[in-house]
């Protein structure tokens, strides 16, 4: 499936239109469409018992039939077949039945699975579950009709037939796509594919996670946590728009979380709401969205301005966490804590400077001028480096000598957004776009087709291919990795923090970023490094931003650039 042909509409709250008078409720429609996604490929079958697969990758019609003029899939009792959807998707499975002389239908089980491997698993096998979606079941199936196994979030589906007596037939197998049918307005194209590439599969894996709430991920996080929303409003913003799943999830989290808890129980994830609210007014320039959250916006900036000692220190409590890799590295968190009270006070001030509330922006201003007092000790790592560098609180150039250190090591795919925002800041786009095509480009070598909750590239010395089952001798890279909450197969293979390098690139490379709320001004800086050209979209509330950039012979950069009638570019 190509992530372009994915056309999806705006969240509709209005009921539907087509029942009967009288209905007894009144239904409201949902946001999310589905799309037919068929089978391409069987990647694995038992030795012995399976007959007539190829019949499953014909062109079906989805509907049970009497009589198919070709046999269907038969599978013995102990018998199963592994199905290749091609592609990451989330939602269901549909099987079909045929018409059999015995009405009598073996139970079945059909486990999804992110790789390969991960369908082979039983439950509690190195990490195999079934939080948040069942991935593993065993269901009856209806003589001469279909049945709908999910939601879950998975690429293939393993089939077996649990019966020690009958054959199970299948006429059909196919899946069900679920998500938002809304237009990619923002595009990316340049001299190297791999980014391209790189930029769509980043796209794809943040609109698989546009559900009812903006989620984390689809198999296993399906849930809105605010600090890993951040990330993916970036990519929103660059490739969508305005879309009403990022205040939907912004106001539900608000809401069941009182001033005096951290959102989802982490104290940096209530700043990431603070800084998530900036970034969309900017963007759309929604004043009236943005004066909704003064009560709460300025109760919050109060109470975090209480967690700075003497020293200009930050003392936060609750979960103190910036991404898994550096979690038990004390001296790290602090440091990206630190930071992170600097960029959100400085956020603050200026939001309170546009609502009007002058005594909260100056306390805002003052709590910075404190927190700049203090400089935390170096832990060495690059996630909190990067974070003191966006701040102002270490120079740009020096901590871009830190990150660059061994490549593209140390590097989370959450916290690697913000690395890349670093390395941008100090001019170094190189570094950057050499990164991306390494580290994120590592996962699509081994046959990804989103973005993952984690990724180290050690992991994939010796490793065999997430898109094959693994062969004698090989690691599995999937089942054998991962650490905390994501340990072998509960690690997310489409998770939406990961999908940071597409803003990246729309902003950095392509140069594309707001100057004024609502993009009343544009600033266009476009930055190419190695790249010869570049070209792209980027929507706006007014309309759809289109560049090409050329270099030329003497390393300057031409560019042609069309703005939507209301936006200025900056000089």
């Amino acid at each position: 499936m190509k992530t372009h042909l994915l056309l999806i509409p705006l969240l509709l709250a209005s009921p539907l239109h087509a029942l009967p008078p009288g209905f007894p409720a009144t239904p409201v429609k949902s946001p999310l469409s589905q799309f037919v996604v068929p089978p391409v490929k069987v990647v694995w079958k038992s030795a012995n018992g399976v007959a007539n697969e190829d019949h499953l990758l014909r062109p079906k019609s989805g509907q049970a039939v009497l009589e198919d003029p070709s046999p269907p899939l038969t599978l013995k009792p102990g018998a199963g077949i592994v199905i290749d959807f091609g592609v990451e998707i989330t939602g269901s499975v549909e099987l079909f039945t045929p018409m059999t002389k015995e009405k009598d239908t073996p139970p079945v089980r059909v486990r999804f699975g992110e790789s390969v491997s991960e369908t082979m698993a039983e439950i509690g096998e190195r990490g195999a579950q079934n939080d948040h979606a069942l991935r593993d079941q065993t269901v009856r199936l209806p003589w001469l009709g279909k049945t709908t196994i999910g939601p879950s979030g998975f690429r293939f589906v393993r089939i077996d037939n649990t019966d020690p007596r009958i054959d199970l037939q299948l006429s059909q197998v196919r899946a069900i796509l679920t998500l938002r049918d809304v237009p990619y307005l923002g595009s990316f194209r340049c001299s190297d594919t791999r980014l391209d590439r790189i930029w769509s599969t980043g796209a794809y894996t943040v609109h698989l996670n546009m559900q009812d709430y903006l989620w984390d991920g689809i198999k296993r996080d399906r849930l809105v946590w605010l600090g890993d929303m951040h990330p993916e409003v970036s990519v929103i913003n660059a490739v969508f728009g305005a879309n009403e799943v990022v205040p939907a999830s912004l106001d539900l989290t608000r809401d069941v979380t009182p001033v005096t808890s951290w959102m989802n129980g982490i104290s940096s994830y209530s700043m990431w709401w603070i800084l998530i609210h900036e970034e969309w007014y900017q963007h759309h320039g929604d004043l009236a969205y943005l004066t909704r959250q003064r009560d709460y916006l300025t109760r919050l900036l109060k109470r975090l301005a209480t967690f700075v000692d003497a020293d200009g220190r930050e003392k936060l409590d609750g979960m103190r966490f910036l991404d898994w890799p550096t979690f038990e590295n004390k001296a790290a968190v602090h440091e990206g804590l630190q930071a992170m009270m600097i960029l959100t006070m400085e956020s603050g001030a200026r939001l309170m400077d546009i609502l009007g509330d002058a005594a909260t922006a100056r306390l805002c201003r003052e709590t910075v001028a404190s927190l700049r007092r203090h400089q935390p000790e170096t832990s060495g790592r690059k996630s909190p480096a990067a974070l003191l560098a966006l701040a102002g609180a270490r120079e740009p150039a020096q901590v871009a000598q830190l990150l660059k250190k061994d490549g593209p090591r140390d590097l989370s795919t959450f916290y690697g957004f913000y690395v890349l925002n670093a390395l941008a800041k100090s001019g170094d786009i190189e570094t950057g776009i050499d990164f991306i095509s390494q580290y994120w480009g590592g996962m699509l070598d081994f046959g990804a087709t989103t973005f993952w909750e984690d990724f180290d590239l050690e992991w994939t010395k010796n490793a065999g291919r997430i898109d094959q089952p693994v062969m004698p001798g090989k690691k599995d890279l999937h089942g054998d990795f991962g650490a905390h909450c994501y340990v072998g197969f509960r690690h997310s293979f489409c998770h939406g923090w990961a999908g940071g390098p597409t803003a990246w690139l729309s902003r950095n490379v392509l140069g594309i970023q707001p100057a004024a709320p609502g993009f009343a001004k544009v600033r266009i800086e476009p930055r190419l490094g190695k790249l010869q050209w570049a070209e792209g979209s980027y929507p706006t509330p007014k309309g759809v931003i289109h560049v090409r950039h050329e270099k030329q012979a003497d390393g300057s950069v031409k560019s042609s650039i069309t703005l939507p009638p209301g936006v200025e570019r900056e000089p």
